[in-house]
């Protein structure tokens, strides 16, 4: 498993979920709108890479699921569309600012991982404690692992 990079991907449920993933299969991860998670997208993130799904801005705020970065980065289209609340005036098909990648669902999980759950395994190195207000974490194989196991599921290869 050691060539693969792991991530950890925030989305609010109400706008975008794991079932809605499971629905959908693939989809563009759309509308970050912070750099640094931009260049995650853009410059780390590689097909084949694992990342999970954490459900932000709930009560309790968890990871419940995984899925896996499908696509090499592109403008996100929704920089260009005047419609979208996730438009950018400053932003150009010639000179994009905003890119993303598509992923796809691998499995929900039967059981939502936590962040107290996190915090009483010993995860508080993690990178989502210390940068809880970034959309986009790396995740270290050994945390990767042992998320799965406090889900109770074994890693795919």
């Amino acid at each position: 498993m050691s060539h693969k990079q792991y991530w950890l991907m925030k989305s609010e449920p109400y706008a975008y979920s794991i079932d809605d993933l499971q629905q959908d299969s693939q989809i563009h991860w759309s509308g970050v709108r912070n750099y640094e998670a931009r260049n995650i997208m853009r410059d780390k993130m590689k097909i084949g890479d694992r990342a999970f799904f954490y459900h932000s801005n709930v009560n309790p705020p968890a990871i419940v699921g995984e899925m896996e970065i499908c696509t090499e980065p592109y403008a996100d289209p929704s920089q260009f569309d005047p419609d979208s609340k996730y438009f950018d005036e400053k932003s150009s098909e010639s000179n994009p600012r905003w890119q993303l990648v598509d992923v796809k669902f691998i499995r929900k999980f039967e059981k939502d991982v936590t962040r107290d759950m996190l915090k009483d395994a010993g995860l508080t190195d993690m990178q989502l404690f210390k940068r809880n207000r970034l959309s986009i974490t790396q995740v270290e194989e050994n945390e990767f692992k042992k998320i799965l196991e406090l889900a109770g599921l074994k890693p795919i290869e």
